[in-house]
């Protein structure tokens, strides 16, 4: 598709909001896709797989988050180059496999394959709707786009995990609940298809109007940009470790945390509600924290996320019943909410606009790392020690984290 002419391209939500209405609603198929897991994999595992060692059972977690992660940088430097619609439509491709093999799978190694897919699905898919929505929003309004971005994957991810959860109770692990996947593949495709336009011209029309900030330069190579955005600049390094822990916690939500509710005798309907619980916050709440963070700040949303977080996540550990860990995940996911679309937004503000997309790939590189490590830190110290041990680690890991942000990270809202 031929470019705008500059003069006919507008930044902001108002000027782009057919196109940003519509890669929201490809990001909530998007997360769909992962939703379609988070409550009927970990006891697919346990109940047709026989898997009984935690580690195993979370070994497509770890496929899964590194594969994201790494998919992540690639689609960021893909998009800088050729654009971010061809990344988007790649993905969906990728995607449409899943549900599938998922169904069929005759052994616990296609399963972690699926997630193999999946995590190139997410990577390429999730990592384009982001910086197709940042390419649109312009400086303004970044944290609000980030906010309505990630509310819809992460409801849909909450809404998805319900339905499963309530499709598997009626009909059985396999092969009902994956039937939703199906559908969100399909339509992903068609709309990515015929209906999404590229917008890397935005960011061209921005960049023309940028001002630097700190002196960085507007031509950093792929391993520049890759070393800037992990260790030299203060503020992307920290929002960097941020998101790993951040993800890290949500690896244990999804796999660990299934095996403890069963554990503790709740039913698998029960065991779907409160997996829907924690996203569903999370999502609801980005509508309001990304807007906030555009009036307030970043640093403060961040650091409090990540404290309510790690609090949250110690409320899990002590408690015994269906209703303190509901009022748990709640709190887990109103401390996401907070964190999730700020730093996503703090990274848009630094990062120079014509290498902006490789700056969130590699952002979101360490923190989509964190679900391998979530899952991989959880798994050996619930095998070694037990479950509850593993979720305090967590919790304090998370401080840990918020003290961090605190300490290295400056304010980066455009003034």
């Amino acid at each position: 598709m031929k470019e705008p002419r500059a003069h006919d391209v507008r930044l902001g939500l108002r000027a782009n909001l057919a196109q940003f209405s519509l890669l929201v609603g490809v990001n909530a198929l998007v997360g769909g896709m992962l939703g379609q897991e988070r409550t009927v994999l970990p006891l697919l595992a346990r109940d047709e797989f026989g898997l009984t060692g935690i580690t195993v059972a979370l070994t497509f977690i770890v496929a899964f988050g590194s594969v994201k992660a790494a998919t992540n940088f690639f689609a960021g430097t893909l998009s800088d180059r050729f654009g971010r619609k061809p990344v988007l439509v790649a993905g969906w491709i990728i995607g449409i496999p899943v549900p599938l093999l998922l169904i069929w799978a005759p052994a616990w190694g296609w399963v972690v394959f699926a997630n193999v897919l999946l995590g190139v699905n997410q990577g390429l898919t999730w990592s384009t709707t982001v910086i197709m929505k940042i390419d649109l929003a312009g400086p303004k309004q970044r944290g609000l786009a980030m906010g309505l971005n990630e509310a819809a994957g992460y409801l849909a991810v909450s809404v998805t995990a319900l339905l499963t959860g309530f499709i598997a109770a009626e009909a059985g692990l396999r092969p009902e609940p994956f039937y939703l996947g199906i559908a969100y593949a399909a339509l992903g495709l068609g709309l990515s298809t015929l209906v999404v336009r590229e917008t890397r011209h935005h960011a061209t029309f921005e960049a023309a109007n940028h001002e630097p900030r700190d002196g960085v330069r507007d031509d950093l190579s792929s391993r520049e940009v890759f070393l800037h955005t992990s260790f030299k600049e203060p503020s992307l390094s920290a929002a960097s470790q941020a998101g790993l822990v951040n993800n890290l916690n949500d690896g244990m939500a999804w796999g660990l945390l299934p095996l403890v509710f069963a554990a503790a005798g709740l039913s698998v309907g029960r065991i779907g509600v409160l997996a829907a619980i924690y996203p569903a916050v999370w999502g609801f709440g980005q509508l309001a924290t990304g807007w906030w963070s555009d009036r307030v700040g970043r640093k403060p949303l961040i650091v409090t996320g990540m404290w309510i977080q790690a609090a949250a996540i110690g409320l899990i550990a002590v408690g015994t019943t269906f209703s303190a860990w509901a009022i748990a995940m709640a709190l887990l996911g109103v401390g996401t909410a907070l964190v999730y679309p700020t730093l996503l937004a703090a990274v848009g503000d630094i990062a120079h606009p014509l290498w902006r997309a490789s700056s969130v790939g590699v952002y979101r590189l360490w923190r989509d790392a964190g679900f391998a490590v979530g899952a991989l830190f959880t798994g050996v110290i619930a095998d070694t020690i037990d479950p509850r041990a593993a979720i305090w680690a967590v919790a304090s890991l998370t401080a840990v984290s918020g003290i961090v942000v605190a300490i290295r990270m400056r304010e980066t809202r455009p003034v």
